[in-house]
C-alpha cells in the first residue's frame, strides 16, 4: 500500500492500513471499525477516498474472474484491474462493451467514480454492473442485483454505502478493433467525428483553432476514414495525447487491428502511461450543449493552455445511475489534464467551472473540482436518503462527503 493517492498530490491520512486476504478477514475490519474506507489503485485526485480512520486495500483478496456464459455476465474481485479482467474474458472470447484510458484501474473503484470510455453509444463502465456484494457497516455481507429498487443509487456509491467485494458485469461477444489518429480536426466538425466510430477521442491543447489529434476507434472490418476524412490528415506514426511524450506506452495506432482491450484503451497495462506527475479535471455537460460550452470557454483559452498538459473531450450514453454524471442525458465530458502545481492550476480550474455553470456541468468524482455538485444530480437527495440507510453513523463517512452530503 502506498502512502499517496498515484499522482502524489494526496497524502493518506489514515490511522490504520490493512489489506484483507479473504472476505471473512474484511469484514471483521469494518464491524471493529470506527471509521474505515476502501481504497483501489487510487487513481483518485482528491479526497474523497480518505479517512482518518482504517484504510482497507482490496487487491489482497482472490482475484476472482468467473465467466457465466449462460447468463452473459461475469463476476469479478473488487480489486482486479481491468486491463487483468479483459485478459481473462478475452481468453475465453468474451468481452466488456466498453473501457477507459487506462487499463490500470480497479473494477470498484471505476465503478464506484462512474469512470467511463466513450463513444456516442457507449454508457459509462457502470452500467455494465449486473450485480454487486458489499460488506455494509456492521460487517455483514449483502447481494444486490438489478431486481432492487435501490440498485441504480448502489452502483456509483462513492464507497459511501460499505466496501464491494465483488461486482456482476454484463459482457458481450469478443471483437476487434482498429486505432486510427487524425490531425488538426476544425472546430465546426467536432460532433461529426464524435458520431464516427465505436469509439473516438478528440485532443486539444487550446493553442489553435483546430483540435490537435482525433483518436477514431472502430471495429476492424469496418473501412477507415478516408484520406481527407473532415478536412484532416492522418498521422504517419504513433502518437501520444500529450505533446512532445512518446508513444512507446501507447496502445497500438495506424490501422492495425486488435483484439477490444488491446486498443479501447489509450495506454497499454504492461507499462506506467506517466510519471503521475499531473492533477486532473472533468465536467459532464449534455451532449446538445457540446459546441456552446466549449464555446464558453475560448475567451480564457490562453489561460487554460497556460497550466494544461492536454484536454479530452468524449462522449457517454445515457444511463440510470442516480450518481452518475450521464444520468438521463448523453454527454460530453471535458477531461482536462493539468500540470502537476495546485496553485497554478487552482484559479484556473474555478473559471472553467464559472463558465461552464450554465450548462449544468456534472463532475467526475474522482476528478479535481470545487462547486457543490448537488444541483447537477437530480437524485442526489435519493441517495443521501441511502446513505442514512446503510451507513447512520457515519463510518464511510469523509470531510469531503460531508461536503457533498451534509449530515442531518
Amino acid at each position: 500500500m502506498t502512502d499517496t493517492n498515484w499522482a502524489g498530490n494526496v497524502s493518506w491520512s489514515a490511522r490504520t492500513r490493512s489489506r484483507p486476504t479473504s472476505t471473512d478477514e474484511l469484514r471483521r475490519l469494518v464491524a471493529e471499525a470506527d471509521l474505515v474506507r476502501a481504497v483501489g489503485t487510487g487513481h483518485s485526485f482528491n479526497r474523497l477516498g480518505d479517512t482518518t480512520g482504517t484504510q482497507i486495500a482490496l487487491d489482497g483478496l482472490p482475484p476472482t474472474v468467473a465467466l457465466d456464459p449462460d447468463r452473459g455476465a461475469v463476476t469479478v474481485a473488487a480489486g482486479v484491474r481491468y486491463g487483468d479482467l479483459a485478459t481473462a474474458i478475452q481468453a475465453q472470447g468474451y468481452a466488456l462493451a466498453n473501457l477507459a484510458s487506462l487499463p490500470h484501474i480497479s473494477v470498484a473503484g471505476s465503478v464506484a467514480t462512474a469512470t467511463h470510455g466513450s463513444g456516442a453509444r457507449n454508457r459509462n463502465l457502470a452500467a455494465a454492473v449486473a450485480g454487486l456484494e458489499l460488506v455494509t457497516a456492521d460487517g455483514d455481507l449483502i447481494t444486490v442485483d438489478r431486481s432492487d429498487p435501490r440498485f441504480a443509487g448502489l452502483v456509483v456509491n462513492l464507497g459511501a454505502l460499505g466496501v464491494v467485494t465483488r461486482l456482476t458485469l454484463d459482457v458481450v461477444p469478443t471483437y476487434a478493433v482498429r486505432q486510427h489518429v487524425r490531425l488538426g480536426l476544425p472546430r465546426a466538425a467536432l460532433d461529426e467525428a464524435l458520431d464516427a466510430a465505436y469509439s473516438v477521442s478528440v485532443f486539444t491543447s487550446w493553442r489553435s483553432e483546430r483540435l490537435d489529434q482525433v483518436w477514431v476507434k472502430q471495429y476492424a472490418d469496418q473501412a477507415p476514414p478516408p484520406a481527407d476524412w473532415l478536412d484532416t490528415v492522418a498521422a504517419d506514426s504513433p502518437r501520444h495525447p500529450v505533446p512532445g511524450m512518446s508513444p512507446e506506452h501507447c496502445t497500438a495506432q495506424l490501422g492495425e487491428p486488435g483484439p477490444w482491450h488491446e486498443r479501447l484503451p489509450h495506454f497499454r497495462l504492461g507499462f506506467t502511461p506517466s510519471s503521475g506527475d499531473e492533477l486532473q479535471s472533468e465536467w459532464h455537460v449534455a451532449r446538445g450543449d457540446a459546441t456552446a460550452a466549449l464555446a464558453a470557454l475560448d475567451p480564457i483559452a490562453e489561460r487554460i493552455a497556460a497550466v494544461l498538459q492536454i484536454c479530452e473531450l468524449r462522449t457517454i450514453a445515457a444511463d440510470e445511475l442516480w450518481l452518475s454524471p450521464n444520468f438521463r442525458r448523453d454527454s460530453l465530458a471535458l477531461h482536462f489534464t493539468w500540470i502537476g502545481d495546485p496553485v497554478a492550476v487552482a484559479p484556473v480550474l474555478a473559471e472553467v467551472e464559472e463558465r461552464l455553470a450554465p450548462f449544468a456541468p456534472r463532475p467526475h468524482w474522482g476528478k479535481l473540482f470545487e462547486r457543490d455538485p448537488a444541483a447537477a444530480y437530480p437524485r442526489h437527495e435519493d441517495f443521501a436518503t441511502l446513505l442514512r440507510e446503510f451507513d447512520p453513523k457515519g463510518k464511510f463517512r469523509t470531510a469531503e462527503m460531508d461536503r457533498y452530503f451534509p449530515r442531518d
